[in-house]
């Protein structure tokens, strides 16, 4: 074909080279244009009423693959093998030079295919309860890399007319640079194998690496990274390899135990402890949450001082209740009666080391709402109330002197 158009340009005395450069314009012009007009047809009408069908269907992978362009990119082969199949007008000199780089073309288009379906083999993976424990998105990237570096290969040995196993011989040679370049994605296969195998982290666990600022959910596990999305609706990316290297903590097990602890102190003023007199046991008999403690309390001291026969008429013989002690008392009963605060975990109400800040009095429970907002708004409840009620027990919380306090002495 492209030798008469060029001998009938030439028969209108046009140079032999411009008839030449006419006669393949013309070629690719036309054959340009059916393969437009192939692919058109392909995506506005094929693909079209593809996606009608795919709509009505009940399954939900046809809908993926549509979603992730998979059969569009699986039509572009029509128009390419159109471009084969009209390779010979140009000539045997041309043909297997026009069909060789349809076929490299035919190699990068298999990885765009394989990598669409890849994508939504992911997609419908995710929608399985397993995903979130079992990712494979990492694995999945791995398979990228792979068809990615063949399909390139391949593509390269076409068009050089070379087989592709010379190629990969040579490109043996360069493994410590191609380890160089592939050091990340490596590491990051390495570590995600880990983080899997281990049960270390998985999508939607709460987690905290304070050396990259993190803490909130993971929202998504790849091959090189893990994002983390924050309280404060930043997102902050970690490389795979680094939770491996590093350390984290993962908050998974509250959740799981549907308890969240609360570990936080009340500090006294240690002059204000003093042991408890007559008229101060006689109002606390009147407190619902410790009067039987009261009355116990009082029985078994009585019998203690009795058997020791302790002189009573000086405060250091003898056991005696104290004010701090009775406080402690009601503090354990408030936290077991309260209705948000976890009864079957640990209920601890303790006494640390004292400091320059007074006596610690800490209170370690786990409350039943392990929600951000509902923990914080079942503490705080929590330690509002303790706050207001140490005075009826004529203790002082301990706070260090304001501007005001020492305007009152200078007064």
């Amino acid at each position: 074909m492209i030798d008469t158009l060029k001998e009938w340009f030439m028969s209108s005395n046009i140079p032999e080279i411009w008839s030449f450069y006419l006669a393949v314009a013309i070629l690719v012009f036309n054959i340009g244009f059916i393969a437009v007009i192939v692919n058109w047809v392909t995506k506005k009408i094929v693909l079209r009423i593809l996606a009608i069908f795919v709509k009505k269907s009940r399954t939900k992978w046809d809908d993926v693959l549509l979603e992730k362009r998979f059969f569009h990119r699986l039509s572009h082969i029509i128009p390419a093998m159109v471009i084969y199949a009209f390779a010979g007008v140009f000539g045997e000199t041309y043909k297997i030079f026009v069909q060789r780089m349809v076929m490299a073309y035919y190699a990068v288009l298999g990885y765009l295919i394989i990598s669409a379906f890849l994508d939504s083999v992911d997609a419908i993976y995710r929608s399985y309860k397993v995903s979130k424990e079992k990712p494979i998105k990492s694995y999945l990237q791995v398979v990228k890399i792979f068809v990615g570096i063949m399909a390139l290969i391949i593509a390269i040995a076409t068009v050089l007319n070379q087989s592709p196993w010379g190629l990969l011989s040579g490109i043996g040679a360069m493994t410590a640079i191609l380890l160089l370049i592939f050091k990340d994605s490596i590491l990051g296969l390495v570590a995600g194998v880990q983080l899997s195998a281990n049960n270390m982290v998985h999508i939607g666990d709460w987690i905290e690496v304070p050396q990259f600022n993190a803490d909130g959910d993971v929202i998504e596990i790849t091959l090189n990274t893990v994002k983390v999305k924050n309280w404060d609706r930043t997102i902050t990316t970690i490389p795979t390899y680094e939770l491996v290297a590093g350390s984290f903590k993962n908050w998974k097990g509250m959740e799981e135990s549907r308890g969240r602890r609360i570990k936080r102190s009340v500090f006294i003023d240690m002059n204000t402890v003093k042991f408890c007199t007559g008229e101060m046991l006689e109002k606390f008999k009147k407190v619902q949450y410790i009067s039987d403690y009261i009355e116990e309390k009082q029985k078994e001291l009585e019998e203690y001082n009795s058997s020791i026969k302790a002189d009573l008429s000086v405060m250091v013989n003898g056991r005696h209740l104290t004010n701090l002690g009775t406080f402690r008392a009601y503090i354990t009963s408030y936290i077991r009666n309260h209705p948000m605060i976890k009864q079957d975990d640990i209920i601890l109400i303790r006494q640390l080391q004292p400091c320059e800040n007074g006596l610690p009095i800490e209170i370690y429970a786990f409350s039943s709402d392990y929600s951000w907002v509902g923990y914080e708004g079942i503490q705080s409840d929590i330690f509002d109330h303790i706050l207001a009620i140490v005075p009826e027990f004529e203790l002082r919380v301990f706070q260090n002197p304001s501007g005001r306090d020492f305007r009152k002495i200078t007064a």
